[in-house]
């Protein structure tokens, strides 16, 4: 069911991902080697509001400085995934430059402190899951 639930979750995140994007055709994102990368964070019991806080207040403004293009965050509605599930798109120009923007995200020293005291009571996540998804040649996606 929890699985389920996450791919339809992964559905509806590609959907608004389309319409955010607004500009580049799929066609031209497909040619620049474009792509999105869909990330599921499962929280500890108990700490999806200090996983939200971690990323409204330091996260996202870090993936930023990363070369990472923040699409998009979304909470599911409806328990059991409500009480524990952050689902959130990002956008790189190409593969190879998702892989540099994570390795240089995960060293990065504000990073590194921010992650650090936000878990002082406790790591926040208990699992993560991420695809990468690139613009079909007949996708709305722009």
């Amino acid at each position: 069911m929890k699985t389920i639930l996450i791919q339809c979750s992964a559905v509806l995140v590609i959907f608004v991902a389309g319409v955010w994007v607004g500009k580049t055709t799929s066609a031209d994102a497909a040619a620049k080697g474009r792509v999105f990368e869909i990330r599921t964070y499962t929280a500890n019991e108990g700490k999806i509001d200090a996983l939200h806080a971690r990323f409204r207040n330091h996260t996202t403004k870090i993936f930023e400085k990363h070369g990472m293009t923040n699409v998009g965050y979304w909470k599911p509605l409806d328990e059991p995934l409500s009480k524990n599930t952050l689902v959130y798109v990002l956008a790189y120009p190409n593969r190879e430059a998702a892989k540099k923007a994570w390795e240089g995200f995960r060293k990065d020293p504000e990073w590194v402190k921010v992650k650090q005291e936000s878990e002082v009571n406790g790591v926040l996540t208990a699992k993560v899951d991420s695809i990468y998804l690139e613009a079909t040649d007949y996708s709305k996606i722009r």
